[in-house]
């Protein structure tokens, strides 16, 4: 049965419902826990669980079972359909007054340099990387920055020590949090990754532009356990891991994908595993 207009927008007429909702769609495409959302929201769980059955019951989220673990995810298509219910009437022939262009490109001229801002809490490994790999591996095209939501006091000293030894300056990287990118002065992002769940299920600053965003989620590799030579192939990994979407995302034409396109690329990018 289809979900009236008044519902869906009754199931978002919550403040906590529509925190939650929100939550999902900085994390589409990719599924939550329910744990994960309680606990990213500070709900209790049987307040979570009505939350999303009402969201469920709008026809706004999605849920799928993974094991014991059941999934939520936003559900795209119908939020789409909300949206034209209510645009599509107002607007009928001048889709102008309604409906921002999508066909516009991030490049726009062969010269301009990309920025690119890596997120997740600590700023001490995952988007280090990510901040100096792209500065390497970017042939000029980009300029990258990392920071945290919760900043740790320096960089890794095991991740400084990876990059040497790929010959990557690491002379500028430094540990810092996601409110110098957030003033009049900060440079404009063209795109903002975060590439660890935690920061991805939190409010970020609204970042001047509309940047485009996506989520390349990795394991933190200061937390693996095991001997030293484990813990070193952690790091070696999600190194491997990172280099390996850089390269991909650095090799997308830039200058011919609207900014749909683009946004499916670099979502199919953050899904890589090898």
């Amino acid at each position: 049965m289809e979900v009236k207009l008044q519902d869906k927008l009754g199931a978002l007429a919550h403040p906590k419902r529509l925190e939650l909702f929100q939550l999902l769609m900085r994390r589409y495409p990719d599924s939550v826990p329910a744990g994960e959302i309680a606990a990213a929201l500070s709900f209790k769980p049987n307040t979570t669980s009505t939350y999303l059955n009402a969201l469920k019951s709008a026809d706004l989220i999605q849920q799928a079972r993974d094991g014991t673990s059941l999934q939520y995810s936003a559900n795209l298509p119908a939020i789409r359909g909300l949206f034209d219910q209510l645009l599509g009437n107002c607007c009928q022939n001048r889709p102008d007054l309604c409906l921002q262009a999508t066909k516009d490109t991030v490049m726009t001229s062969k010269d301009r340099i990309l920025n690119a801002l890596f997120i997740c809490t600590g700023n001490s490994a995952r988007s280090i990387m990510a901040e100096a790999i792209l500065n390497s591996e970017g042939d000029g095209k980009f300029r990258s920055y990392s920071a945290g939501t919760a900043p740790s006091n320096a960089p890794s000293p095991t991740v400084l020590d990876l990059l040497q030894q790929k010959d990557i300056d690491t002379s500028s990287l430094r540990s810092k949090s996601v409110e110098e990118f957030s003033g009049p002065d900060a440079p404009k992002m063209d795109f903002v990754f975060t590439v660890c769940d935690h920061a991805a299920n939190e409010t970020c600053p609204t970042w001047p532009g509309q940047p485009m965003s996506a989520h390349w989620g990795l394991a933190d590799p200061v937390k693996a356990q095991g001997t030293d030579a484990q813990k070193k192939l952690a790091f070696q990994q999600t190194y491997g891991l990172l280099r390996n979407r850089i390269t991909a995302f650095v090799s997308l034409p830039f200058e011919t994908l609207d900014r749909i396109s683009l946004q499916h690329k670099v979502d199919d990018i953050g899904r890589m595993t090898d």
